[in-house]
């Protein structure tokens, strides 16, 4: 879900993202920033809940 938004702020690639070509487009699947921004919102959860 994450994805969308990080592509929005055009992160420099890391291993592990990948590459779509759709419809001649390319489009680069940031998965390693999309899990780092998702821990960091799951910790600021838990921290914000208590």
């Amino acid at each position: 879900m994450l994805a969308p938004v990080m592509v929005a702020f055009d992160f420099d690639p890391m291993p592990g993202d990948f590459a779509i070509i759709w419809n001649n487009h390319h489009y680069q699947v940031p998965v390693l920033w999309s899990l780092c921004a998702g821990a960091g919102l799951a910790l600021l959860y838990s921290v914000l809940r208590k």
